[in-house]
């Protein structure tokens, strides 16, 4: 399982599962795609290179999500896959990579994800996967 969508009263929580924590960045690219496409595929026309930091792994969980709500809401490109590597620079963790998906006025009825939330956030690893969770703002 890549990830799954958890119950939440308000909003939508999520967990992605990967083998690394980039892996479980690649697969919240999958939820976030999931949420805004509402279950519809969003094509890889387009790719996008680019890093994001943080200065712990739930800061850059958070300021990740929130830089693909940025590039969705200012740029006009919506994410539908990822392939990530999490690493260090200096004292601050760095995710690079690159993301792929396409021009979001090619999509008719895409949802809106307002925010990403520190709410239920958690980075950890069990039995040797590493997990990831958000609960983002819709």
């Amino acid at each position: 399982m890549k990830y799954e969508f958890l119950e939440h009263t308000a909003d939508l929580k999520f967990r992605a599962y990967g083998k690394t924590v980039g892996e479980t960045f690649e697969n919240s690219v999958l939820a976030f795609a999931e949420i805004i496409g509402k279950g519809g595929g969003i094509a890889e026309r387009v790719k996008r290179k680019g890093e994001v930091f943080g200065s712990d792994k739930k800061n850059l969980l958070y300021n990740f999500l929130d830089e693909l709500i940025y590039l969705l809401d200012a740029e006009g490109f919506v994410a539908s896959r990822g392939e990530l590597k999490v690493g260090k620079d200096g004292e601050k963790l760095v995710l690079k990579g690159v993301l792929f998906g396409d021009e979001a006025s090619r999509y008719k009825d895409l949802d809106h994800i307002k925010a990403a939330t520190y709410s239920e956030m958690r980075v950890g690893k069990v039995k040797g996967q590493w997990f990831v969770q958000a609960v983002v703002d819709v």
